[in-house]
């Protein structure tokens, strides 16, 4: 049976966070609020767990999630590298609503689904999901809705739609400004604009200069949902096979 906590009581967002590391540990999902849009969470590092979510949204292995994180060291772990620009960019836009696409590391033991070997990760500025992060690690994270309906603005817009399916609901009041993260992917040589969102174009050509779009090159793919923010195809999340990195608790400052 799904419990919901109101965040905005002191004693409640405490026992809240603490059900809701449980239920990740358990292999459970659980729903967060974000900077964006509330979002429906799994342990990224277990399969079964993401592969509930996807089942609980109505997705298949296709439409990978995300990662969301709670430091950026956190985020450097499951990259095998940020390329030239992404430090920089992290530096600038972190934590906010700019998601990055780079390639995962390799050594990592993961099933997020048919992912192409990249992770699409991103740390929320929202105060309640980062203290939940640091709980559980990083999080596999896609919109709290079912495919094909507008994602949750508030927790019971999330539980009208996934009900008993997620264990925990964390009730932080209405989520965000609505706008969908901005994505970049960092695999290739120069920076490809895969979204744009809620973090500029010009903004992002400051820090990068050149960036390539979908006007750059018509015949690329499709521009993808890499975050939990809207409900258009996901990206590449990650993927790849080896030792598990601990990542389970992060304890350190925000970064």
């Amino acid at each position: 049976m799904s419990r919901r906590y109101d965040c905005s009581d002191p004693m409640e967002r405490s026992r809240g966070i603490a059900e809701a590391a449980s239920a990740v540990r358990r292999g459970e999902l659980i729903v967060l609020p974000t900077d964006t849009v509330y979002g429906v969470g799994a342990d990224a590092f277990t399969p079964p767990a993401v592969a509930a979510l996807l089942d609980a949204k109505g997705r298949g292995r296709d439409m990978p999630p995300p990662v969301l994180v709670g430091s950026v060291r956190a985020a450097t772990a499951l990259v095998e590298d940020l390329g030239t620009y992404g430090q920089d960019l992290i530096d600038e836009f972190w934590p906010g609503a700019l998601t990055i696409v780079c390639r995962a590391n390799q050594n990592l033991l993961w099933d997020l689904g048919e992912t192409k070997g990249t992770v699409a990760v991103r740390m929320p500025m929202h105060e309640l999901a980062v203290e939940l992060l640091k709980e559980t690690g990083p999080l596999a994270v896609s919109s709290a809705n079912l495919s094909g309906r507008p994602a949750a603005r508030t927790a019971a817009e999330a539980e009208e739609m996934l009900g008993d399916s997620v264990q925990v609901y964390l009730d932080g009041g209405p989520a965000g400004h609505g706008d969908a993260s901005t994505i970049i992917d960092l695999t290739g040589p120069i920076p490809r604009l895969l979204r744009a969102g809620a973090v500029p174009e010009d903004k992002l050509r400051a820090v990068v200069g050149v960036l390539l779009t979908d006007e750059d090159d018509p015949a690329g793919d499709p521009v993808p949902d890499a975050v939990p923010d809207a409900e258009r195809p996901e990206p590449p999340a990650a993927g790849a096979s080896g030792a598990k990195v601990d990542l389970g608790k992060d304890t350190s400052p925000q970064e």
